[in-house]
């Protein structure tokens, strides 16, 4: 499928919400996959007779795709165009949700669930520089870098709610069938509504750079998932994580070396860059370690279904959308820096009021550090975005966009990873619990530490 450039679209005006629902829709099905489907997967596993080694692949080669193709998709959005691989990646992804509905078997399940994760890190880079190119004036673009964000803490948080319902009311394939619409609408919405891209036909694609990112990424994810299951001292995890190291070593050699690299090293010496990205892997360590491990907390400790712990989470969930339009508005009198700094040490003491609340505290004691978590988180996501991207020359957006989603995931999966190793090894559940939001509150610190450093402190300033 071709989505020409040459048709332009018309540009976003001041107030246009039009490019910030299309952006957000594609974005609001990537991050939901993620999490939508663990509810499902034990049902799909009977239904097609998969073995365990199927049921895991199932849930993890979309991520696993995801989180290793995102530079290369932020890479063909700068040389193409980045409103043309966002469209791109939407229709692959809706393609394969189709396939994915339609699967005979688990073999075309995996493979489906594989193409998905693909089309997935197509978009995403692309994501965030059309909304940087839409939304040229500072406090439109931080609202904007606002929205953009809650949607993730909504869907991850809103999976396993919208899983529940759909498994028990209609079936598992709607899970990926209600991509579709969406899709659909998306890429409408984009040639309507989103302005033509520029491209850098003359930027070559660095084949062994991009390779040497992917199989890093994939390792490093790959490993991160299994220690969770295995332990970190598995020689298969220990194995991934050294060819993890490797693969990342070889990347930034060819970098240096590399004539057009796919990032070039003043950048990622920026303050600014660097700083943010670590900032994101950071807060997405904590924020979704927590929502793993309350989860489980949930369901295995406390007895609540899928339903209920959709419902149970669900205080997170809120305070994501409020927080993002809140420090989108603040962004233009106070700056980022204030904003970030103060997001991320309230997500701090919400998880260090978890800690300190006991070994089996009730739920009451719970929701006021769940809202804390998710209010800090994305009450900080819009500073720390603005950050990455304005500190990337236009030419560099959809680069820069990839690397700091890049640099989330692995913090995600950090943070389930080492989530599900604390409960696994602790004396007793509510140890391991305790350990998991401590672990978590640092790491809330460490990123309210680095923003004071690298996000501006002028209000609207971005280099």
């Amino acid at each position: 499928m071709a989505f020409a450039e040459s048709a332009p679209a018309p540009e976003a005006g001041r107030g246009a919400w039009a490019p910030l629902l299309a952006v957000c829709a594609g974005y609001f099905m990537v991050i939901l996959d993620v999490t939508v489907i663990n509810v499902a997967v034990p049902v799909i596993g009977r239904d097609l007779s998969a073995s365990l080694t199927g049921i895991q692949w199932i849930t993890d080669g979309y991520t696993l795709v995801f989180a290793g193709f995102l530079l290369t998709g932020g890479a063909l959005g700068d040389r193409l165009g980045n409103r043309r691989v966002f469209c791109w990646g939407v229709a692959v992804f809706t393609v394969a949700s189709a396939a994915c509905a339609l699967a005979p078997g688990s073999a075309f399940l995996v493979v489906a669930r594989l193409v998905e994760g693909l089309g997935a890190a197509l978009l995403v880079p692309g994501s965030l520089a059309l909304l940087q190119e839409s939304y040229p004036a500072p406090d439109a673009r931080s609202r904007a870098f606002g929205l953009w964000g809650s949607m993730a803490g909504i869907a991850a948080s809103a999976g396993p709610l919208l899983g529940g319902l759909l498994v028990s009311t209609v079936g598992w394939r709607w899970v990926f069938l209600v991509n579709l619409p969406v899709g659909i609408a998306c890429v409408v919405l984009t040639l309507r509504h989103v302005a033509r891209s520029p491209r850098s036909p003359d930027r070559a694609l660095d084949w062994p750079a991009q390779c040497a990112v992917v199989a890093g990424v994939a390792l490093l994810t790959a490993a991160l998932n299994e220690a969770g299951r295995r332990g970190w001292f598995d020689p298969a995890v220990l194995a991934g994580l050294g060819l993890a190291a490797l693969a990342f070593v070889l990347f930034a050699l060819r970098e240096r070396l590399a004539r057009s690299p796919a990032l070039p090293p003043a950048l990622l010496r920026s303050r600014a860059m660097g700083g943010g990205a670590l900032i994101g892997l950071l807060f997405n360590f904590a924020f979704y370690g927590m929502v793993f491990t309350a989860s489980l907390e949930f369901q295995h400790q406390r007895g609540y279904g899928a339903l209920g712990t959709g419902l149970a989470l669900f205080p997170a969930v809120a305070m994501t959308m409020f927080a993002s339009v809140l420090s989108g508005r603040l962004a233009r009198r106070t700056g980022h820096r204030p904003l970030v700094v103060s997001g991320m040490l309230l997500a701090a003491l919400g998880l260090a009021g978890w800690a300190a609340a006991g070994l089996d505290p009730a739920y009451a004691l719970l929701v006021v550090p769940m809202m804390a978590a998710g209010f800090g988180t994305s009450f900080a996501l819009t500073g720390t975005t603005a950050t990455v991207m304005g500190s990337a020359p236009p030419a560099y957006s959809g680069a820069a966009s990839a690397l700091f989603n890049t640099t989330r995931q692995i913090g995600s999966a950090t943070g389930v990873a080492l989530g599900g190793s604390l409960l696994a090894t602790a004396t007793s559940y509510g140890t391991g619990l305790r350990t998991s939001m401590a672990v978590g509150a640092l790491a809330y610190l460490a990123a309210a530490g680095l923003a004071w450093r690298c996000v501006p402190a002028k209000p609207g300033g971005e280099s």
